[in-house]
């Protein structure tokens, strides 16, 4: 990142304090009001207004909720900015006075309730902050800015149904695609790596068939309990005893579901199970060896038919360009105090974020902002207590509004800003 990108992108920012208020605002409204995959009208209809405001040509409905704005502004490269928008089945126990309070009916028709559990409330927020800041300076850079709005990362759908709804065909290919997440780090830091940055992901539902009867007579049941409780401990070994020590996988049983009443042998169980990986040799002997380990079990159980193996949804390994990411993080260590940017570990969360670029084929980067309050953190650390931060996905998971709010915002415009310089 030159001097001269360095100071456009803080005259890009010169705006950030006059709208932390209306940001904030915004956060706290979508926070209140989340809406489940593929389902979130609401928030996209905030996103659409405030890009037209801003002055983008705006397109809804892309892959069902998705938006897309174009902000062209001279001759240059094309930058693509993504958040998601979705949130999670949580029951919100923050006690915030702008804590949800809402109800919605998932996929199944099962009435649940609904958190931002996530922070995909704070990517919103920091893309329409972004947005905004960059059509208020339009005289300091050149190229185009593409403003992104996914739907359905939590399920993984939502990438997929933009692509699979001519994204890439009705829009104009990015010469970078960009996009961040809000972690369990300390509030005002930036985290990123080169390379592989979140895992892929697979979940599988295992449905076992065997014969019912009553429990005083299981001499006359092929009972899929056992069969269940059979294959969930001999799974456990594929990780211990099937993936060399240098290499990293991560099964995890989720669900084990099975009978309803004490003395009814049933006649099926279902797992549902959920597989990380980073490599995709080691991902296909992990999927291999859970086949083989569920239907071995069944047939040694005596089971009537063979089980039925589900993929429910699979992420892509989110893979950051080497070249792309040393451009953004020599931007981000010219922006912020050392302290604040730091390399980190390939994380077992996963993403659908890589899609784009993949598909694409463009480079893409993808980083972490802390949201954690740094007090808080620091204190947790020193106790040993780091363990008991409400995480991503927790029922109590609560960004510091400051500096998470501005620190995303910054982050977002820095990166941009080294494509965009005038």
């Amino acid at each position: 990142m030159s001097g001269a990108t360095a100071k456009t992108s803080t005259a890009v920012l010169a705006n950030l304090g006059g709208l932390l208020p209306d940001l904030e605002s915004v956060y706290k409204d979508i926070h209140a009001h989340p809406e489940l995959s593929m389902e979130e009208t609401r928030t996209a209809g905030i996103a659409a207004d405030r890009l037209r405001a801003a002055g983008y040509e705006v397109t809804t409905g892309v892959g069902n909720t998705g938006v897309v704005g174009l902000l062209a502004n001279g001759e240059g490269p094309i930058v693509m900015l993504r958040a998601d928008m979705d949130a999670l089945p949580v029951k919100e126990e923050t006690g915030l006075p702008y804590a949800s309070k809402v109800t919605a009916t998932d996929s199944t028709g099962k009435t649940v309730p609904v958190m931002h559990a996530c922070g995909h409330d704070m990517h919103v927020a920091w893309l329409i902050g972004a947005a905004t800041l960059f059509a208020k300076s339009r005289d300091v850079w050149k190229g185009t800015l593409m403003s992104v709005f996914q739907p359905a990362e939590e399920t993984a759908a939502g990438a997929r149904a933009m692509i699979d709804d001519g994204l890439f065909r009705r829009f104009p290919k990015p010469n970078v695609v960009l996009g961040q997440h809000v972690m369990s780090l300390p509030a005002g830091i930036v985290a990123g790596r080169a390379g592989a940055t979140t895992s892929a992901a697979d979940s599988l539902q295992i449905r076992l068939f065997g014969r019912g009867a009553h429990g005083s007579m299981p001499e006359a049941s092929v009972d899929p309990v056992v069969m269940a409780a059979a294959t969930v401990m001999r799974l456990q070994t594929i990780v211990s005893r099937e993936v060399a020590a240098n290499e990293a996988a991560v099964l995890t049983i989720g669900a084990l579901q099975a009978g309803t009443k004490e003395n009814v042998i049933p006649e099926e169980a279902i797992i549902k199970l959920n597989v990380r990986t980073f490599d995709d040799g080691v991902r296909k002997r992990v999927l291999s060896a859970i086949e083989r380990i569920v239907n071995a079990e069944a047939a040694a159980s005596g089971a009537p038919k063979k089980p039925e193996i589900t993929t429910l949804d699979r992420y892509s390994l989110v893979r950051n360009d080497p070249e792309a990411t040393r451009r953004v993080e020599d931007a981000f260590r010219q922006h912020f105090p050392a302290e604040r940017v730091q390399e980190t570990k390939p994380t077992t969360a996963s993403e659908d974020f890589g899609s784009f670029g993949a598909e694409w084929d463009v480079p893409s980067v993808f980083w972490f902002v802390g949201g954690i309050d740094a007090d808080k953190y620091a204190k947790a650390k020193e106790n040993g207590r780091i363990g008991e931060i409400p995480t991503n996905h927790n029922p109590r998971f609560a960004p510091a509004i400051h500096p998470t709010l501005e620190t995303g915002m910054e982050t977002l415009v820095v990166a941009a800003q080294a494509w965009l310089s005038a």
